[in-house]
């Protein structure tokens, strides 16, 4: 082999060399900033923020508990078919009071009702009016006037249904007389309902609430 075919030889190892070498350091960067770069490659806490939502809410919703700690309030024995149909309860929020009312007396209801339900928190406390028309267009009519006397922001909407028709619609908006609370308002057929108290519980309520 001459100099020449030596040399040139050399040269190649000493770049492969070179190209190993240089591989190695990318590949050895890569892995320390996956684990010392800030946000990449660790797990993140648990309480991180989702999009849209904040880290308290996440948490106060997993930890929120989804049984009463306290006794429902019997209903009087000659209690109608509507207000028997209330339930004891909804997730941790049990029925502490049920009287007849007049809230809606104007739209001259068959039947109307008002309702508490409580964490047994009195700030937590979720007032709720039912009522029930002759026919499911009178119900409607009480429905779109009650919505369009909220003037708060709309925070949720949808329709309502059973067995997958759709049998009436829901609105939840922001209390325009507190900014901590909020309104949801919601027609399934003849009965109207309303559900009034802090954000938070009345969206939980609403939700889960059986009619």
């Amino acid at each position: 082999m001459t100099n020449t075919e030596n040399s040139s030889t050399t040269q190649s190892h000493g770049k492969l060399i070179a190209v190993v070498i240089a591989a190695a350091v990318v590949i050895i960067l890569a892995v320390l900033s996956a684990f010392v770069w800030p946000g990449w490659a660790i797990k993140k806490d648990a309480g991180t923020t989702a999009q849209g939502g904040s880290s308290s809410q996440q948490q106060s919703a997993e930890t929120e508990p989804t049984t009463p700690t306290i006794e429902a309030t019997a209903l009087p024995d000659d209690a109608t078919e509507l207000l028997k149909a209330m339930p004891d309860s909804v997730l941790n929020y049990a029925r502490t009071k049920a009287d007849a009312s007049t809230t809606w007396s104007a739209a001259s209801p068959l039947e109307e009702y008002t309702l508490t339900y409580s964490t047994g928190e009195k700030a937590k406390n979720v007032t709720l009016v039912a009522a029930q028309w002759s026919t499911s267009d009178s119900a409607k009519t009480q429905y779109d006037a009650l919505v369009a006397a909220q003037t708060g922001d709309e925070q949720a909407s949808g329709n309502v249904k059973v067995s997958g028709n759709v049998t009436g619609a829901y609105v939840v908006k922001a209390d325009a007389s507190d900014a901590k609370k909020s309104v949801a308002i919601w027609q399934n057929d003849t009965v109207v309902f309303q559900a009034t108290g802090t954000k938070e519980a009345v969206e939980r309520f609403y939700q889960k609430f059986p009619m």
